[in-house]
C-alpha cells in the first residue's frame, strides 16, 4: 500500500476507506491518538465494546493474536484489533530467553495472515521511533529495529507518521482553540506556550485548559502564561545555557532558581542541562566542519528542528574550546552528582561558576 501524510490518512478514514493494517507513530502523540480513534470508528462504528480488542504491545501472545485476527466480526463490518506500543527494540518487558528478532518475526508472520474482514492498528504513544529524513527528497525512514515492522506495513497496509509540530505551527492552533472556548490570545503568546511546553501537544492541551479557566473570557497575556505555565526543564536548561554563552550571570542563576533542582529530580534536570550544552557543542562543531543544520538534524535524529535552529543561532557566542571545557565540567559534575551526598543545587551552581571562568 503506502506511507501517507497525516491529512491524507484522516481524510481517507473519514470517507470510510479502510486498510487491513495500519501503523501510526510520531512525536505528535495527540495526532497519533486522534488518527487511531478515526481508524477504530471507521472499522467498528459505535460498537467498540464488542468489536474492538485492545492489546498491550509488550504483553503479546502471538498464538492468541493469530486466533484473534481470524475471528469473524460481530455486530460490525470489521473485527478490529488495536496493538499499542509494540517496540521491536524491546518487544517484552522481560526479554530473558526471548531474542527480539525472533519475537518480531512471529508478529510479522501473524500480520501476513490478516483477512479482509479484520483491521489491525499498531500505534505508538509511549516511546520514540527513531526516524531520519533525507533532506533532498524529504523522504523519512525509520532507523532503529522498528524499521522491519515499518517496512512491512508500508508494503501491505498504511503507515502514517505524525511528526512533532514547530511552535510556529502550534501557535495558530493554540490561538484557534482558545478562540473556540471564548477566549483571546495573540499569536506570539500562543507560540510562547508551545515553546515552554517544547511542542508537547498533550501538555499544551492541559495548559490551555488552565489558562482559559484563569482568564475567564479575558485575553491570555504573557504575564499570565509565565505565572501559570511551568516550563519543561529542557526550556529552562536552554535559558541557562544561553545565559552562560552570553556571560549573563544574573539570568543564569535565575534559571537555576527556576529549575528547582532537588535530590528527587536531579537526574532528569542534569540530563536536560547536559543535553542542551551538547546541542550547542554539536552546532559549533558542525559550523567548524562546514556542515549544515539539516546535517545535524539528520545525523542526530532530532525530532524538534527548532532546537537545532536555536543552537546554531546562540552557539556563535561560545568558541569550540570553551564549549568543550563546559562539556568536560558537566562530565565531572555528573560524577560528583553520583558520588556525593551534597546539595544538588550547590553542585550545579559550582559547575556554572566554573563555566563562567572559562574563556573563549
Amino acid at each position: 500500500m503506502s506511507q501517507i501524510d497525516l491529512k491524507t490518512a484522516a481524510a481517507q478514514l473519514k470517507k470510510g476507506e479502510l486498510s487491513s493494517l495500519y501503523y501510526f507513530f510520531g512525536g505528535d502523540v495527540a495526532s497519533v491518538e486522534k488518527l487511531t480513534k478515526l481508524a477504530v470508528r471507521a472499522a467498528v462504528g459505535e460498537n467498540e465494546d464488542i468489536a474492538l480488542t485492545r492489546l498491550a504491545g509488550n504483553k503479546l501472545d502471538f498464538s492468541e493474536l493469530a486466533d484473534m485476527v481470524q475471528m469473524a466480526p460481530m455486530l460490525s463490518e470489521y473485527n478490529c484489533i488495536l496493538i499499542n506500543d509494540y517496540n521491536c527494540e524491546k518487544p517484552r518487558e522481560d526479554m530473558r530467553g526471548y531474542p527480539a528478532d525472533d519475537l518480531n518475526k512471529k508478529l510479522i508472520e501473524v500480520l501476513k495472515t490478516v483477512p479482509e474482514y479484520t483491521v489491525v492498528i499498531l500505534n505508538v504513544t509511549g516511546f520514540e521511533v527513531k526516524v531520519r529524513e533525507d533532506f533532498k527528497t524529504h523522504k523519512r525512514s525509520v532507523t532503529d529495529k522498528n524499521k522491519k515492522l515499518f517496512d512491512f506495513v508500508s508494503k501491505n497496509g498504511v503507515v502514517c507518521e505524525a511528526p512533532a509540530k514547530t511552535p510556529e505551527m502550534l501557535g495558530k492552533e493554540i490561538a484557534a482553540r482558545v478562540s473556540a472556548r471564548g477566549g483571546m490570545i495573540s499569536i506570539p503568546n500562543a507560540r510562547l506556550i508551545a515553546e515552554m511546553c517544547l511542542s508537547d501537544s498533550l501538555m499544551i492541551a492541559n495548559e490551555i485548559d488552565k489558562l482559559c479557566a484563569r482568564a475567564n473570557g479575558a485575553e491570555i497575556t504573557s504575564d499570565m502564561i509565565r505565572e501559570l505555565v511551568h516550563p519543561r526543564s529542557d526550556v529552562t536548561s536552554y535559558k541557562l545555557a544561553k545565559a552562560v554563552a552570553a556571560a549573563d550571570r544574573k539570568t543564569a542563576f535565575e534559571a537555576i532558581d527556576e529549575l528547582n533542582i532537588t535530590n528527587d529530580n536531579r537526574g532528569l534536570i542534569f540530563a536536560a542541562v547536559s543535553g542542551t550544552f551538547l546541542d550547542l557543542y554539536r552546532a559549533v562543531t558542525a559550523k567548524v566542519s562546514g556542515r549544515s543544520m539539516d546535517d545535524v538534524i539528520s545525523d542526530f535524529s532530532y525530532k524538534q528542528q527548532f532546537v537545532v535552529k536555536n543552537a546554531f543561532r546562540d552557539s556563535s557566542r561560545m568558541s569550540l574550546s570553551r564549549l568543550r571545557k563546559s562539556v568536560q565540567i558537566l562530565r565531572d559534575t555528573a560524577v560528583q552528582f553520583n558520588s556525593s551526598p551534597g546539595d544538588p543545587r550547590v553542585i550545579l551552581e559550582q559547575a556554572v561558576t566554573k563555566m563562567f571562568m572559562t574563556k573563549n
